[in-house]
């Protein structure tokens, strides 16, 4: 039997944005965690934000368990946009003040070639960091934007400023 072999014509979309991310359960209290973002995540899906052409769940590892998903976006700012929108900005901004047991991380790639990464609390080396030096997301590296040298900040401001993360007022 003759195999049907295909392949994707991807002229249409020449800022095609793929972005892999994925949460680990680091600690027992992480489960509850994890399971808490599912409804969120599947309802920010369903409100086909604009710029998503697709987003798949994935099943990394049942233990400990390991979750993540894969995102086509038509191009960074759109991506860009919803990351620093709600409901993600909020997720975002408590999740770098208390991880709840969790590790997260994603790693981006990009049609006009670059590739990018970021881990938090990630207590297993995976993806690049597995295979890489790290270095501390602080300064240019704060940012997707600046760690893929995309030039200027965005018109959509960061959800939480360095300074608020790293410096936090008493």
């Amino acid at each position: 039997m003759k195999v049907d072999r295909r392949t994707a014509d991807l002229s249409s979309y020449p800022d095609l944005v793929v972005i892999y991310l994925g949460m680990k359960v680091n600690a027992i209290t992480g489960i509850k965690t994890l399971l808490g973002f599912g409804p969120k995540i599947s309802s920010s899906v369903r409100a086909a934000p604009d710029g998503l052409l697709l987003h798949e769940s994935m099943i990394h590892s049942l233990f400990p368990p390991h979750v993540g998903m894969r995102q086509y976006w038509r191009d960074f700012e759109s991506l860009e946009r919803w990351a620093r929108s709600e409901p993600h900005m909020h997720w975002w901004k408590s999740f770098l003040r208390n991880s709840g047991g969790t590790g997260f991380w994603h790693e981006a790639y990009f049609m006009r070639g670059g590739m990018e990464a970021i881990y938090v609390d990630m207590k297993v080396l995976s993806g690049f960091s597995a295979f890489a030096p790290t270095q501390p997301a602080r300064g240019p590296m704060f940012s997707a934007r600046a760690r893929m040298k995309a030039g200027e900040e965005g018109s959509v401001p960061s959800p939480v400023s360095e300074a608020e993360l790293y410096d936090p007022k008493p």
